[in-house]
Parts: C-alpha cells; structure tokens; sequence
C-alpha cells in the first residue's frame, strides 16, 4: 500500500495539468495563505483593541466560541449551494468563494482568542508604571502591551494557520479546490493507494507550515530578541 502511495506521488504523470497534484497543491496553499490574511487582518485589529481598552471581550471570546462550535462543513456546503455558489472562482477554483469564506470563519476564533487574552495578561503593574512614566496609551500599547503580548498573538496566528491547511482539504466534498480532490477521487474510484497519497501530502504540508511558523515565531519575538541581547 505505501509503495504504491509513493509510486503515485512520484509518477510526474500525476503532477501536471489542471486536475494534477501540483494544480490542486496551488490552491490549498493560496486558500491557506489568503483565508489566514483576511482572518487576520479583519479579527486581530479587533482584538488587540479588546485587550487594549479591556471592553468587548466577553463578546469577542464568545464570538470566537461560537465560530469554533460551527462545524467548517456545513458552512461551506450552505455557502456553495446558496447565494455565494460553486462556480470557479479565479486561481481558486471551483467554490472557491466559498471556501475562502468558510476558511476565514474557521480562523477566527484562535486568532481573536489569542490577541485577546495576550495583551490582557500583560502585567497591570508594568502598564501602570509606563502610564505613570507619562506614556500615551497609544504608545503604551505599542512600547508595552504589544511587544510582552506577541508570544501568545503569534501562537494564535499558528494554530490559524495550521488549521486553515487541513480543514481546506475538506472543501473537495462539494466539488470544491486543494488536495482534498486527491483523496475523494481515490475513495470514488477505489484506489485506497491514492487516498494514502493525498492524505500523506496533507499531513506533510502541516508539519512543514508548522515548523515554518514556530521559525517565523522565533524571529518576529521582539522579548525573544531582548532576552538574546542581554544573556
């Protein structure tokens, strides 16, 4: 069985084309990368303001809860069968739309929750000496809540991430782009070996996003930085 799984990925015939794996390995990457921008540049501005001004909380965590209790399915199928549809959208593919927007609700919440929570554990003690020390509060959220919040912002944005590539593969069961197309068509013409294949794509792809992410998580620490300096 893995041996077949690996002739399949290595045959370049599979690779190429418009229903090849490197077409469909596109589109996840593209719905990944796009649906975590958009999550985090419409739900991390709102919650760091959140955490800031220590209002709308409640109903930012809730929110969040209330996105991760709807299951990713069953958004995306109301989606594609109703107003948005299932027609190709761009490099996206076929419900493209959809998914993009079922993606983005899914990548929310861990991204809300986390810029939430991480700049309202800042020490109060630290902040109220930096207003103390005359520091505006845009300033102190800058200089302060931000740069101690990053650790638990960033973790946020990486679980988001890691999410969004595997719950993309799911978009395939309303005909949709990624390289959940792999593993359905192999359940439909019984090839277990393609289904294997597809599925060992997926978890390489998140092992390889997650340690991208840790890296990048590392660098992007400005508390990381000040540590190394002063060690």
């Amino acid at each position: 069985m893995l041996g077949e799984a690996l002739g399949y990925l290595t045959d370049g015939s599979h690779w190429s084309g418009p229903t090849g794996i490197g077409s469909f390995l596109v589109q996840q990457l593209l719905l990944t990368v796009t649906a975590l921008v958009v999550a985090v540049a419409v739900g991390l501005p709102v919650a760091l303001y959140a955490g800031h001004a220590g209002r709308g909380g409640f109903l930012a965590i809730n929110v969040s809860n209330i996105g991760r209790a709807v299951p990713v399915f069953a958004v995306l199928l109301v989606l594609s069968l109703g107003p948005i549809g299932s027609e190709q959208f761009g490099p996206y593919g076929r419900a493209g739309l959809a998914t993009l927007i079922a993606l983005v609700l899914f990548a929310l919440p861990p991204i809300i929750t986390n810029g939430y929570v991480g700049v309202r554990q800042v020490d109060r003690d630290v902040v109220e000496a930096a207003r103390g020390m005359g520091m505006s509060g845009r300033k102190i959220f800058f200089d302060v809540e931000l740069p101690l919040a990053m650790t638990v912002v960033l973790s946020g944005v990486r679980i988001a991430l890691v999410q969004v590539w595997a719950t993309a593969t799911i978009a395939a069961l309303v005909a949709g782009p990624g390289l959940g197309r792999i593993i359905t068509a192999g359940f439909a013409n019984h090839r277990t070996y393609q289904v294997v294949a597809g599925a060992f794509l997926v978890g390489l792809g998140a092992l390889l996003l997650e340690g991208l992410a840790v890296l990048a998580e590392r660098s992007l620490d400005p508390m990381r930085r000040v540590r190394r300096r002063t060690a």
